[in-house]
């Protein structure tokens, strides 16, 4: 009998079920937008993304291709910080001032006001 370490052992035969399962473009969309897939690589999901087309949550951080703290990243980074300030200015700009607006005197206000002095 051959006993090398080669050899094949005898071992209960394991039998796997299968099912058939159809995932859709929508499906796929669906999935990535829940959040990371936890069985792919960065480099996977980013493929899967561009070929579904299924955009990052708003609240992922974006990815930085540069080394860190290289004179590129900086440079990003004041771009960032100058495009977040205009947008800034807009969107305050745009939006109506939230101060309570100014008192206009009133003839009722002013009428009360004097018969509330003369009681006192």
């Amino acid at each position: 009998m051959d006993r090398s370490p080669a050899a094949p052992t005898m071992t209960a035969m394991e039998t796997k079920k299968r099912s058939t399962a159809v995932v859709t473009e929508a499906t796929a969309q669906a999935a990535l937008r829940r959040g990371p897939a936890r069985t792919l690589t960065a480099e996977e999901e980013r493929v899967l993304r561009m070929r579904v087309g299924a955009s990052p949550a708003r609240t992922a951080p974006l990815e930085r291709a540069a080394p860190e703290r290289s004179d590129l990243e900086i440079e990003l980074l004041s771009y960032e910080i100058e495009a977040y300030m205009k947008w800034r200015a807009r969107e305050e700009a745009r939006a109506p001032s939230r101060a309570a607006p100014a008192a206009r005197p009133s003839r009722a206000k002013e009428k009360i006001i004097r018969a509330l002095r003369k009681k006192a």
